[in-house]
């Protein structure tokens, strides 16, 4: 026998459940394990036959087991269903359904700061007295708990109406949500596309939320499923696109324009913000060094024809703050903290013109085998 029993489960506790964020063996889930020499077997317990999440985590234990074990072993999992009580539960009709706008932080590529300006975009705003949520949608490299000082959070559940809730964590006045508080912070997280857009919807339908002025939310790079989900899932007030100078990222947030403004999808893009626009030393506060070109998002902007919200420059003192978990807009005085607020005051002047032009945003509904739309 190549694995013991001990070798099997801890290597399952790998598999985490996106409902609770804890491991498949913590919750008991792992039943009749057999294991030979050259397959291993074993039960699987869900909900109920309809389970959502039953397929993708079978496919992970699968995945898990032979990527960490032995890519030859034969592995069969066999779902096994138990009614538990959480079952009966069931999602609001309507998502966020206290939250007056959602606004999406995107970005055609990584590596731009997009995290950084979401951070620090949410807590300038709640620094004009706005109420605030931060829903971290970064599935794949959640950056809130770093962000926010808050690595060993973990929220609770509560019931209340006959549903559990996720109690988002508050901190510098703000209700932050995200995939990194149920996730070791040093283990790499092994989900297919599926698992992470059912943890997203989890976010949003069972996040207790209340009554919030804007959530802001940090998108992962890119135009994928996530995208999709919440395009799917609720209706986004706005989105602002963030861009660094140089010209292989103008031509992905080109892309990330291009697929708010589809018809099938049609969310407003708020407008575009330049970060690592220019450096400047602390010793030469005045002295601007356009390390990565110049102009280049509001070229961009302008061809777009949406607006130019920002150009935050390179300085150390915004990536020390995202480091400590003490982002730089905390600091009103300083002067990236004026900048942040700014950055609010036109996020918000946006929306403003936004709401009063246009009809709000409505859900996208997609059609397999076509194009979407919505309803």
């Amino acid at each position: 026998m190549k694995f013991n029993t001990e070798k099997v489960l801890d290597t399952l506790k790998m598999v985490k459940h996106p409902e609770s964020g804890k491991s498949i063996v913590e919750l008991g889930m792992v039943e009749d394990l057999e294991i030979t020499e050259d397959k291993i077997k074993f039960s699987l317990v869900i909900k109920s036959a309809k389970d959502p999440f039953s397929k993708s985590l079978i496919k992970a234990c699968e995945r898990t087991l032979k990527f960490y074990l032995d890519e030859n072993i034969e592995v069969e999992v066999e779902p096994k269903v138990q009614h538990f009580e959480a079952a009966a539960f069931k999602a609001p009709n309507k998502p966020f359904a206290g939250v007056k706008n959602i606004i999406a932080v995107a970005s055609g590529k990584g590596g731009v700061g997009k995290s950084t300006i979401a951070a620090n975009l949410a807590i300038a705003l709640a620094k004009t007295g706005a109420k605030v949520g931060f829903l971290d949608a970064d599935i794949y490299g959640p950056s809130a708990p770093i962000m926010f000082d808050l690595v060993n959070a973990r929220p609770v559940a509560t019931q209340e109406g006959g549903k559990t809730w996720i109690e988002p964590i508050e901190k510098y006045g703000i209700k932050i949500i995200s995939i990194g508080f149920f996730v070791e912070p040093d283990k790499a997280l092994i989900w297919r596309g599926s698992m992470a857009t059912n943890a997203i919807n989890q976010f949003i339908n069972d996040g207790n939320w209340g009554k919030l002025d804007y959530v802001v939310i940090d998108m992962p790079p890119g135009t994928g499923d996530i995208h999709l989900t919440l395009v799917q899932a609720i209706g986004i007030t706005g989105v602002v696109i963030v861009s660094t100078p140089q010209e292989v990222a103008l031509a992905d947030a080109r892309k990330g324009v291009s697929m708010f403004q589809q018809k099938d999808i049609n969310v407003p893009v708020l407008g575009l913000i330049e970060n690592m626009a220019y450096f400047t030393p602390a010793e030469l506060p005045n002295n601007k060094y356009y390390i990565f070109g110049k102009g280049g998002a509001k070229k961009l902007a302008k061809e777009m024809n949406v607006p130019l919200l920002a150009e935050i420059p390179l300085v150390q003192d915004i990536m020390e703050g995202g480091e400590n978990g003490k982002p730089i807009a905390l600091n009103a005085d300083d002067p990236m903290g004026k900048a942040f607020r700014q950055l609010a005051d036109n996020v918000i002047l946006q929306t403003e013109k936004r709401n009063a032009e246009m009809a709000p945003t409505t859900k996208v509904e997609m059609k397999e085998g076509a194009g979407c739309s919505t309803h």
